[in-house]
């Protein structure tokens, strides 16, 4: 664990946990997700993975899917602690004493946005930092939206995600399949 030179202060009181939330709608959880998870969770003492349930989305996954199958994926990382939110980021940051927002970047296209979206919640905070964290060149491909693509085709996601997840994906699409 990286310790700060000096201490970190939120509102008026000095925080000696360092939390860090990573949000996203993960539908589902892929490699490139668990691996900004492993890499941020050495960094910070306690790790939010937050399920931001978002209305205008269509998923394929429930909330409460997704949940567990983070759960089920991080259950051996120990300061890793999934959770759901439907309202705004940075009130759930301030409800948890969280400090830092965890984004992963696969290429720069995704930078525009989540700068974007960094300066919007830096100004509904000004206490929130946004950490941009680079995917594993192996991942910088990969979307959650790639791989229900490629699972409703019929083609192998086993890479892409873990076996838990692989086997809800096939099972999602096996029972959107019409019986001929």
């Amino acid at each position: 664990m990286v310790r700060p030179l000096c201490p970190i202060i939120y509102g008026r009181e000095e925080i000696d946990v360092i939390r860090a939330v990573y949000p996203g709608s993960f539908d589902p959880v892929t490699n490139g997700h668990l691996d900004i998870i492993l890499r941020a969770a050495k960094i910070f003492d306690r790790l939010s993975v937050v399920v931001m349930s978002n209305q205008s989305k269509n998923t394929l996954f429930s909330v409460e899917e997704r949940i567990a199958l983070l759960q089920e994926v991080t259950r051996d990382i120990p300061n890793v602690v999934i959770t759901e939110h439907p309202g705004l980021l940075v009130h759930f940051m301030q409800s948890e004493r969280a400090q830092i927002i965890i984004k992963g970047l696969r290429a720069v296209s995704d930078f525009e946005y989540e700068f974007q979206m960094a300066l919007m919640n830096r100004t509904l905070d000004d206490g929130v930092e946004t950490l941009f964290m680079m995917t594993n060149n192996r991942y910088s491909y990969l979307s959650s939206s790639l791989v229900k693509e490629v699972a409703r085709l019929g083609g192998s996601v086993d890479e892409l995600v873990q076996p838990v997840v692989a086997a809800g994906l096939r099972a999602k699409f096996l029972a959107a399949t019409p019986v001929s």
